[in-house]
């Protein structure tokens, strides 16, 4: 079982971690963003073009039999 610490300790911990932390700038958070935004953009974009696609070759497929 794990050893309890008090919170005021825990505290301490929390705060001596968050210390080694190396935060991004501004500037690498703003491109990282952008990239993320891009890459939904893109991904968005290649799903609705294959659901599309697919829509219509199986429309295609259905089409034939009628």
């Amino acid at each position: 079982m794990a050893s309890k610490t008090n919170p005021i300790a825990f505290l301490q911990q929390v705060r001596s971690e968050t210390s080694k932390v190396t935060w991004p700038s501004r500037r690498e958070t703003m491109i990282s963003t952008i990239m993320v935004l891009v890459m939904a953009f893109l991904a968005a974009l290649f799903f609705f073009a294959s659901d599309q696609l697919i829509g219509w070759v199986i429309g295609l497929v259905l089409n034939v039999g009628a």
